[in-house]
């Protein structure tokens, strides 16, 4: 079969079907070609420099600075189209997203907040709604920064003893991009943990065998790096290996089957049970005492009461703790007489106490105030002592698992989502099911929504107001303007609003723009409907039920009884009082169009050529006449109040009416009834003008027919 038959069949197929598809709409075509990131020294574009991570392409940049400036250029698939960026917590535009000088591309300049910390980074970019019918757009370019990271150890002393435990430094070029847990790791000849203090990376060193053992740190990092000339991503730092000699304690090491105790009233006066390893020399039924020096005159942290052997060659103890005491400080002696016999670690802890709290919504920072939103998810730091052994739980929330989750003695922090349909107003928080005194508050969404809930009526069906910009020219009477509201348009399952507070401004005007009545109606509050999971928490006596008749509030003038020309503005607007964001306003201005208007004009028309039935010819110019005529004002289509430069009237004319000398036979005085066609200047509100006329009509006094066709003098009344 030929290409030309192939050709012809196509058509004839899409002859057959050009209802459907004209009624499918046209698939939207991404915003973006190419997005390209400019650092320093390199170049990333969206097209060459992408990693799949989770199934989604991620545009990934080399980054040396937490705040790094970065250029940004993007390429619109449809130039013409407006592009704009969505501001984010995580960046700072320094330039504008403006046209660049080829004419194709934009350009703007970022600047970074915290990247080594800042989760789901992205750049959003929107076109609005155009004329042709082109739905608003938006595009998600998802960025993955990484980072060179170095980590090197280098220890002055490599000897250790078994059971004592020995921190070092580490040094590198990023010590916040090195991801510390600060777990010990089990079952090595070396257990160690990476730990960070105020900036400083510190390796801790456990030692467990003796002789010559080999320790190797296998780190990770927050933020990836690019290996095998940039075509994978890793985590995983190279090892750090180092060769230490372990030897014997001085002190015999005792272990304990109990790492943490608390230091309470009760454990202060009985004490608590203890297993400790049999230290050979121990007398049974003696008070022994802890220090955490081995010189004499430390001071005491505990009193060690020795009670039986048991059978695995341990020694069953009483432990009454007078002061806390912590396994990083110092180990702790066993001593008789001042003298050090045994060493042992254990820490005691004080008992755990939440003194503050404080919430982090999304995209915000810390916050005293403990007030959440249901349906949200936030973050909740408690601060206070001996938390990191706390079991705390939240009263019906769940707390999600998150990879910057903070676990310390002074402070914890966890990531809790609300659930949207919780009927509580208070968020009790538990420490091993008892009540720690602090809570988190519910409060109710109040959030201004967009004003497409809000619909007006004016002589046909309620059309959202935000669908009206600019001046709106009506032809007909308004009976009334009435607004309603789509109250099951405010919350929906994954955006909670809550109720809005409205403010309606009303001004009408005359056709001059002269102030007619000024009216205003505040906190307005339309509350969602059943529809919504809080449904039954907006139940307010303040409520709105109904519409709101704009002619119940004007008291000057009626809609219906408005005059020609007149404006009736209305501006809808959220209160500013109830948010602590800025709310929407949507402007809605009603002018009363006519077509055309009647008026009586009185004119002197000078210097007209007349000709009657049955004459061959005009005559001469005649003297001043006067008309007084009914016309017709036909006003501009697309234009408020402007009139059209020509009217058409019927009336009577006196043909040379001021014609005073009454011996003069060649002046021919008559009254005539016409219909003129006249053109006249279109300046406004001018009283007098000078028209040319048009017509014809009736000459009562010779009974004939005549035609005339002159300038004049018109005075507006």
């Amino acid at each position: 079969m030929s290409y030309r038959w192939i050709f012809l069949g196509w058509l004839f197929l899409l002859a057959l079907l050009p209802t459907h598809t004209q009624a499918q709409a046209p698939a939207a075509s991404p915003l973006l070609r190419e997005v390209v990131l400019r650092t320093d020294t390199l170049s990333y574009s969206l097209s060459h420099s992408t990693f799949l991570v989770k199934g989604e392409p991620h545009l990934f940049f080399t980054y040396r600075r937490d705040d790094e400036t970065v250029d940004l250029t993007v390429l619109p698939s449809q130039p013409q189209k407006p592009l704009r960026l969505v501001r984010s917590a995580d960046f700072q535009l320094l330039d504008s997203l403006t046209l660049a000088p080829d004419g194709k591309s934009l350009r703007a300049k970022l600047r970074f907040r915290d990247l080594t910390s800042a989760q789901f980074l992205r750049l959003t970019f929107t076109a609005p709604a155009d004329s042709a019918g082109q739905p608003a757009q938006a595009q998600t370019v998802n960025l993955l920064p990484v980072t060179r990271t170095t980590l090197d150890f280098r220890p002055n002393d490599t000897e250790l003893f078994v059971g004592e435990e020995k921190v070092y430094d580490l040094s590198s070029n990023n010590a916040k991009n090195v991801r510390t847990t600060g777990e010990w790791t089990r079952g090595q000849d070396i257990d160690y943990r990476l730990t960070q203090d105020k900036g400083q990376l510190r390796l801790h060193v456990l030692p467990n065998t003796l002789g010559n053992r080999l320790l190797t740190v296998r780190a990770q990092t927050e933020r990836p790096f690019l290996t095998d000339n940039n075509r994978r991503l890793t985590y995983g730092l190279p090892p750090l290996r180092q060769e230490f000699t372990v030897k014997a304690s001085r002190l015999r090491f005792l272990s304990v089957d109990k790492k943490e105790i608390t230091l309470t009233e009760a454990t202060r006066r009985q004490g608590v049970e203890l297993i400790l390893d049999n230290g050979r020399t121990f007398d049974l039924k003696h008070t022994y005492r802890i220090e955490d020096q081995e010189e004499a005159g430390g001071a005491l942290i505990a009193e060690l009461f020795t009670r039986q052997y048991l059978t695995n060659d341990r020694v069953l103890c009483w432990l009454r703790v007078f002061n806390t005491h912590r396994q990083t400080d110092s180990y702790l002696y066993i001593k008789e007489d001042d003298k050090a016999k045994y060493v042992t670690n254990f820490n005691i802890s004080p008992k755990t106490a939440v003194t503050a709290l404080s919430v982090r919504h999304r995209g915000g920072d810390w916050t005293s105030s403990n007030t959440v939103n249901p349906g949200e998810t936030v973050d909740v730091r408690l601060e206070g002592e001996s938390l990191q052994r706390a079991r705390f739980h939240f009263e019906d929330v769940q707390v999600v698992p998150s990879d910057s989750s903070i676990r310390s003695d002074a402070a914890v922090v966890y990531r809790v989502q609300v659930p949207s349909t919780i009927d509580k107003k208070r968020i009790t928080i538990f420490n091993a099911g008892q009540p720690t005194g602090f809570q988190l508050a519910i409060k109710e969404f109040q959030r201004p929504h967009p004003l497409d809930f809000v619909a007006v009526t004016f002589g046909e069906a309620p059309r959202p107001i935000t669908r009206f910009n600019g001046p709106i020219l009506y032809d007909r009477t308004i009976s009334d303007v009435v607004f309603s509201f789509n109250s099951g348009a405010i919350d929906a399952d994954q955006q909670l609003y809550g109720k809005q507070y409205l403010t309606f401004d009303i001004r009408t005007q005359n056709s001059k723009g002269e102030l007619i009545e000024m009216r205003t109606v505040d906190n307005v509050v339309v509350c969602p409907d059943g529809s919504s999971v809080r449904a039954a928490f907006y139940q307010d006596k303040q409520c709105q039920v109904g519409n709101i008749s704009l002619n119940s509030l004007l008291s000057a003038r009626k809609t219906y009884d408005m005059d020609d020309w007149s404006t009736v503005i209305i501006t809808v607007k959220h209160t500013p009082g109830q948010y602590q964001e800025p709310g929407f306003s949507q402007k809605l201005e009603l002018v009363f169009k006519r077509k055309m208007k009647f008026d009586i004009d009185v004119s002197f028309p000078g210097g007209l050529l007349t000709r009657k039935s049955g004459d061959t010819g005009f005559g001469s110019f005649g003297g001043i006449s006067l008309a007084m005529l009914g016309q017709l004002s036909f006003y501009h289509p697309e234009k408020i109040n402007r009139l059209r430069p020509y009217k058409i009237g019927a009336g009577f004319v006196a043909l040379n009416a001021f014609n005073l000398n009454s011996n003069d036979t060649s002046v021919e005085r008559d009254l005539g009834i016409v219909i003129l066609g006249s053109v006249y200047p279109t300046r406004r509100d001018a009283k007098l003008s000078f028209p040319l006329y048009l017509g014809g009509g009736w000459l009562l006094s010779k009974g004939k027919p005549f035609f005339l066709l002159g300038p004049g003098i018109g005075v507006r009344l």
